[in-house]
């Protein structure tokens, strides 16, 4: 399912416009965001939740010269964690 495909079954579903909906979905994903560049999890009782997964700096090979050693940065990724609720609907 892509975005647009999620924006349309949100309008029918809710029986708004396709813009109304793909608007609403644009704020959902940019609070979202926001959330997670603050540091913040974003909870959503039974459906999961997003989080910061911090990863350590590392050391690695390069690919085109296996020989040669590359020091790979510190990062921070999103994560998202099912819930119950998704976990047992899916199965």
């Amino acid at each position: 399912m892509t975005k647009q495909d999620l924006v349309n079954a949100a309008a029918n579903a809710a029986g708004v416009t396709k813009k109304d909906a793909a608007s609403v979905l644009e704020a959902i994903l940019g609070s979202i965001t926001k959330s997670l560049k603050k540091g913040e999890n974003v909870t959503i009782t039974g459906f999961g939740t997003f989080r910061i997964s911090p990863r350590p700096a590392r050391s690695g090979v390069n690919p085109r010269n296996p020989s040669q050693k590359i020091k790979i940065p510190a990062m921070k990724l999103p994560a998202f964690k099912a819930g119950k609720s998704l976990k047992d609907a899916v199965r």
